[in-house]
């Protein structure tokens, strides 16, 4: 069987994975070295040459992730942020525009707008769900780069990911998709037509909340060629043990986002019956206003929850600040319940702008405890709103 023929599990466990061939070793060897001997000046030993070029637990790693994405390459950095910064690097120069979500995450924002808009890459966000909008701003710019987030960070808002493959491409820009949210096992967006897929594989991918590191992915050779060589050339590559231990996660991410989505669906489905919930952001709600296309895009609705409260910003803190399963904590997607206040946390770069978080809003990332155990917990910490 073909790794193509495989299912995604079997590719998670296998892809990248032979075993290691003089002892039999099931599991490959971690390489630490950070550089090879040659057979003479030039001889390199399967192309390797020095840690920053090439390390066997990293290519293992790219072998992993192109295969879950449906890709034929793919990258590995030392950060989710290395990673996009390495690509708008390969494909964008001074003069260029950038069209991205007006909800974007704040960290994509804050290096696509302070730092390499220092550098003359302008940008504009827009609601992604309105491709009129979306069609407008690209033809209004020299626009390089369509970059979305779906489902997005923390909106939870849904794009058409087909339907904006096509506005990128007739206006001749790239279509960058941030899968970090779904993960490939529940959305597979180069399948739909974008360009390139990147991840923050410290979040579901790596799983455990142990690891940092980032990803791209891409179907094109020419594309490939340019990113890996602002990778060398930069080096954010991810270190051995850090590609070791994503690999790791990788292999357990079916089953983890089985249960991650599972617990999300009846978690929300709790939070929409609480009279102190004004607004529950989840597409696996029917009255989600993306439910439909998520269902169509996307395998399961993922275990990203984000909550919003009648009694505003006071209601939302003390939520946050009192939940004892879900840890206040930024980050998301590893096996245990985090709860995140984004307007001061991961969204506080971009307070003040139009892609500011509403202050009554908190993201949950459901973990794969047991679900009656975190409804348990929200309980608690709603209740004490009226305290």
């Amino acid at each position: 069987m073909s790794a193509n023929e495989a299912g995604f599990n079997t590719r998670a466990v296998h892809a990248g994975q032979a075993f290691e061939p003089r002892t039999g070793a099931v599991v490959p060897p971690l390489h630490f070295s950070s550089t090879y001997a040659q057979d003479g000046i030039g001889g390199l030993r399967d192309g390797y040459e020095y840690g920053r070029g090439g390390n066997p637990t990293r290519d293992a790693l790219q072998e992993q992730l192109a295969a879950l994405e449906g890709g034929t390459h793919a990258f590995s950095f030392s950060s989710g942020l290395a990673a996009e910064d390495s690509l708008i690097r390969a494909v964008a120069r001074p003069g260029d525009h950038i069209v991205l979500g007006n909800d974007a995450y704040g960290g994509t924002y804050r290096l696509i707008n302070r730092v390499l808009g220092e550098w003359g890459i302008g940008n504009t966000p827009v609601d992604m769900s309105n491709l009129d909008a979306v069609a407008a701003a690209v033809a209004a710019n020299k626009t390089r780069i369509v970059w979305v987030e779906t489902p997005s960070n923390p909106m939870m808002k849904i794009t058409d990911i087909e339907a904006l493959a096509k506005v990128a491409h007739d206006a001749g820009a790239l279509l960058v998709v941030d899968n970090t949210f779904a993960s490939p096992y529940l959305q597979t967006p180069l399948a739909l037509g974008a360009d390139v897929v990147v991840h923050s594989t410290t979040k579901y991918i790596g799983g455990h909340s142990d690891v940092v590191g980032g990803a791209i992915v891409v179907k094109d050779a020419e594309l490939a060629e340019k990113i890996g060589f602002v990778q060398f050339a930069v080096g954010a590559v991810s270190g051995p043990m850090d590609a070791f231990l994503t690999t790791r996660g990788l292999k357990t991410l079916g089953v983890r986002m089985d249960r991650h989505s599972e617990n999300a669906q009846a978690v929300a489905e709790w939070l929409l019956e609480r009279p102190e919930v004004e607004a529950v952001l989840y597409p696996g709600l029917p009255s989600h206003p993306g439910h439909e296309l998520a269902a169509k895009q996307m395998k399961k609705f993922g275990g990203m929850i984000s909550v919003q409260f009648k009694g505003g910003e006071a209601a939302a803190r003390k939520v946050a600040e009192s939940t004892q399963v879900f840890t206040l904590a930024e980050s998301l997607g590893g096996i245990e319940s985090l709860m995140n206040y984004p307007s001061e946390m991961t969204h506080a770069s971009v307070k003040g702008t139009e892609l500011a978080v509403p202050v009554n809003l908190i993201r949950l990332s459901c973990g794969i405890e047991d679900v009656e155990d975190l409804i348990a917990d929200l309980e608690q910490a709603i209740g004490n709103i009226t305290d």
